[in-house]
């Protein structure tokens, strides 16, 4: 066979490969025919190809080989140094090449002899990976083989990179369908309407930094106008946390259908979190039991504070830290009492989360106490769901073109006014 012969035959079973790699197959289906290709044109053995994963800068065989999923750091061995240099290396003999990895022969059983290892490289001159071919059928891989390698793999790297990048787009979408149900789920358990307490009124809101979030707020109407208040933040971002919060709020409604005291609600929830979440994660939270003929309000606060207490009559504010630890942090053995406070005609209770608190401007300075009680003061004949939206837009209005950082809940309780026409006494 000539020269001539060789290279039309060799561009004859490339232009084939390209023909068939054209196809919209899914990605695993891909490199299986890049392998089975190369094996085709190269008469080889075997084949391997290693995905280059840019987040760990590995390299990972996902098809070619009989062991579960191998990861190599890009920049080891003969397929590292390939990946590194971006050239060709042609192997005649692995045993007498201090390079190779004589590992995965001796978990496999098989034995290598030669080996073409080819880098893959995509649009823009993108690492996509690299492409091993193992054990010339006939002697050791010539120059020929090189020169058909190397088209093979520029054919195969253009279209791997692209079934790559469309797998990482229907992974994206269908991460971001889920994500969007997990919201829609989250939303769904934030109550639906203001609670009915005669001589009071509410508001509340939720905005999550990512489309879910760790925060969470409930209203519990009880028997004879009293009202259980829930105000959470798990710690975290995303659907994580956002699940935390949905099982504290599914826990706590369970308590209170068994009729648990606010107490026993608390402790119970505690150490079930404790069982259930990892070491480093927790859920600060707010157990309020307003009781709206006495106006009273006993609660336990597990890590979430401060507790805002707006004093009508002589125009102060009270800030009540946390009561005791987050919940999920440690086993109770026991409770102090609960917290109580008096809420007079006029006062409003606010259970606000971090995220207003430490709302940054592009300065780094935070919205803060002064910020929530600068809106209260120039607004207080508002509602209370009118004081929760204006607090919301003040933060925003003072974190400017800074993103927001953290996710936000904000609950006001407010006692109406001795003139609002309601009995407040």
């Amino acid at each position: 066979m000539t020269q001539d012969t060789g290279d039309t035959q060799a561009l004859r079973q490339i232009l084939e490969v390209t023909r068939k790699l054209a196809a919209p197959f899914d990605l695993d289906t891909m490199l299986t025919e890049v392998v089975d290709a190369s094996r085709e044109v190269l008469k080889a053995e075997r084949g391997t190809v290693f995905l280059y994963d840019e987040a760990s800068d590995e390299l990972v065989v996902r098809v070619g080989t009989e062991l579960d999923q191998i990861r190599i750091p890009a920049d080891k061995g003969i397929v590292g140094e390939s990946a590194q240099t971006r050239k060709l290396i042609n192997v005649p003999d692995c045993y007498a090449d201090p390079r190779f990895n004589r590992a995965i022969d001796k978990q496999t059983g098989y034995t290598t002899r030669c080996m073409l290892t080819i880098p893959l490289i995509g649009y823009e001159d993108s690492l996509v990976g690299v492409l091993q071919i193992l054990n010339k059928i006939h002697g050791v891989f010539d120059e020929q083989d090189e020169y058909v390698g190397q088209a093979l793999a520029a054919q195969a790297a253009v279209v791997l990179h692209r079934a790559k990048i469309t797998e990482q787009i229907i992974a994206s979408e269908r991460l971001d369908r889920e994500i969007s149900v997990a919201r829609d789920v989250q939303m769904g358990t934030l109550p639906k309407n203001m609670p009915i307490i005669e001589g009071y009124e509410f508001g509340g809101a939720f905005a999550p930094t990512d489309q879910t979030g760790g925060d969470l707020y409930d209203f519990v109407p009880l028997a004879d106008q009293k009202l259980f208040l829930l105000m959470g933040d798990a710690s975290g971002h995303g659907i994580g946390p956002a699940l935390s919060a949905t099982q504290v709020r599914a826990m706590l409604r369970v308590a209170l259908r068994l009729e648990s005291s606010l107490d026993d609600a608390f402790m119970h929830i505690n150490d079930q979190l404790c069982d259930d979440l990892p070491d480093d994660r927790f859920v600060t939270g707010f157990f309020g039991l307003l009781d709206g003929k006495t106006h009273t309000i006993r609660f336990h606060s597990g890590g979430q504070g401060p507790i805002m207490h707006y004093q009508a009559e002589m125009g102060e504010y009270e800030w009540h830290p946390a009561t005791t630890f987050p919940l999920g942090y440690m086993h109770h053995s026991n409770l102090d009492p609960p917290e109580k406070s008096l809420l007079d005609p006029g006062d409003i209770l606010g259970l606000i989360s971090d995220g207003i608190f430490e709302y940054e401007n592009e300065a780094g300075a935070q919205f803060g106490r002064q910020g929530v009680m600068k809106v209260l003061d120039e607004n207080f004949g508002a509602s209370a769901q009118e004081l929760v939206d204006r607090i919301m837009a003040a933060a925003r209005e003072h974190g400017g073109t800074a993103p927001q950082a953290d996710d936000i809940t904000i609950v006001l309780v407010r006692r109406l006014p001795a003139e609002a026409g309601r009995d407040a006494t």
